[in-house]
C-alpha cells in the first residue's frame, strides 16, 4: 500500500504531539484489499494505529482510523459508519442491549499530570498526592498549591478536564470518589475551570500553565520514543496509604518502570483500566481477523508501546469470546 509515512515511524519519532501529526499522513487507501474503519477512544488510538500499520503489512486490509472518543466510536459503529469502535472502558448495559459486542485488548491507565513548573513539584514528586487529596483538588475543596502541600506557596490551583465523550474521564471519576460511587464526566467539567477535546489539548493546556494541574493516559505524558520524561508536564504519584510516598511506590521516573507497576497491581484500577475493541453484533471478515491478530501475535508489541498486556488467561477468554460472538 502506497503512503507517505508510516504510523508507526510517527508514533515512535516524536512525543507529546505526535497524534496530531498524524494528520499529515496520506496515500492510497486502496491497493484491492478491504478497507476496516476504526474510531473511538484517544487513549488506545497509538496502539490501535501501530497495529493497523503491522497488520496492512501482513494482510491486504487498509484501515481508515479516528479518535473522537469512547462515545463517538460506540456511536459510529452503532450507525453503521464504522466496523470497529476504540472503547476506554467496558461496554454499558443500553450499548449491550442496542447490540454492542466487545472484546478486550490491552491495559492502560490515566494518572494526574502538572506543569513541569509547577509551583510544588518537587514536594509533589517526593510524598505523592492521596486520593482523597486528588479528590479534593478536582472537587474544588482545595484550591490553593500552598493548602494542598507544606510550602510557602500562595498560588491558586487551575483545574482542566475533558469536555469530549472520554471513558479516561469517567475512569478517573470513579477513582476520585473511591467507595462512595462516582463522579459523572458532566459533574467534574461543571468543576474544573476549562475543559478541552481529547487528551492531547489537555496535555498542551497544563503545559502552558504553571498552576495547572490535570489528567492524561501515560503515552502523553512520557516520551513516546524514549519513555522517559522530556515535555512540559509531569506525573503526580499517588501515595496509597496516606503516609507518604515510599519506595515501593516511586515508580514514575520512566515509562517501563510505571507500565511494570501497572501490569503488578503497585498502581490501582482505577485509574489503570482494560481498553476494548467493539462492534455491532459480531465482528465480521476482515475486522474480525484483525481483532484476532490483536488478540494472538499482536500482544507482543504492547509493552514496547506504553501500555500492559492482557494476561494469558484473560487473552484465552477474550478469543474465545470472539468467536463465539454475543
Amino acid at each position: 500500500m502506497d503512503r507517505n509515512c508510516s504510523r508507526r515511524s510517527v508514533l515512535r519519532l516524536a512525543g507529546v504531539g505526535s497524534l496530531a501529526s498524524l494528520a499529515g499522513c496520506t496515500g492510497s487507501l486502496g491497493g484491492g484489499g478491504t478497507t476496516v474503519r476504526i474510531s473511538g477512544g484517544v487513549g488506545p488510538l497509538p496502539m490501535v494505529e501501530v497495529w493497523a500499520d503491522m497488520y496492512e503489512d501482513r494482510s491486504d486490509a487498509s484501515f481508515d482510523i479516528s479518535g473522537g472518543g469512547t462515545g463517538v466510536g460506540v456511536s459510529d459503529v452503532l450507525n453503521g459508519q464504522v466496523d470497529i469502535a476504540m472503547m476506554g472502558r467496558e461496554p454499558e448495559p443500553e450499548e449491550i442491549d442496542q447490540g454492542l459486542f466487545a472484546v478486550p485488548m490491552l491495559i492502560d491507565t490515566v494518572v494526574a499530570t502538572v506543569n513541569v513548573d509547577n509551583p510544588v513539584l518537587e514536594a509533589l514528586q517526593e510524598d505523592g498526592l492521596t486520593r482523597e487529596q486528588l479528590e479534593a483538588v478536582f472537587t474544588k475543596e482545595i484550591t490553593n498549591w500552598g493548602d494542598l502541600v507544606d510550602a510557602d506557596v500562595d498560588e491558586e490551583i487551575t483545574v482542566y478536564g475533558r469536555s469530549d465523550a472520554s471513558a479516561a474521564y469517567k475512569q478517573w471519576g470513579d477513582f476520585l470518589a473511591g467507595d462512595d460511587g462516582a463522579y459523572t464526566e458532566s459533574e467534574l467539567e461543571e468543576l474544573a475551570d476549562a475543559n478541552h477535546n481529547g487528551d492531547q489539548p489537555v496535555a498542551e493546556a497544563v503545559g502552558s500553565n504553571e498552576n495547572a494541574i490535570s489528567l492524561n493516559n501515560i503515552n502523553y505524558v512520557y516520551d513516546l520514543s524514549s519513555g522517559e520524561l522530556e515535555g512540559d508536564i509531569r506525573p503526580v504519584p499517588l501515595d496509597r496509604d496516606g503516609e507518604g510516598l515510599s519506595e515501593e511506590e516511586d515508580f514514575y521516573e520512566t515509562r517501563d518502570e510505571f507500565l511494570a507497576a501497572v501490569e503488578a497491581g503497585e498502581y490501582p484500577a482505577p485509574p489503570a483500566r482494560e481498553m476494548f475493541l467493539a462492534s455491532d453484533g459480531p465482528f465480521e471478515d476482515e475486522a474480525y481477523d484483525f481483532v484476532e491478530w490483536v488478540l494472538t501475535d499482536g500482544q507482543e508489541y504492547v509493552r514496547e508501546n506504553g501500555y500492559v498486556p492482557l494476561e494469558d488467561e484473560r487473552l484465552e477468554e477474550a478469543r474465545e469470546n470472539l468467536a463465539e460472538g454475543p
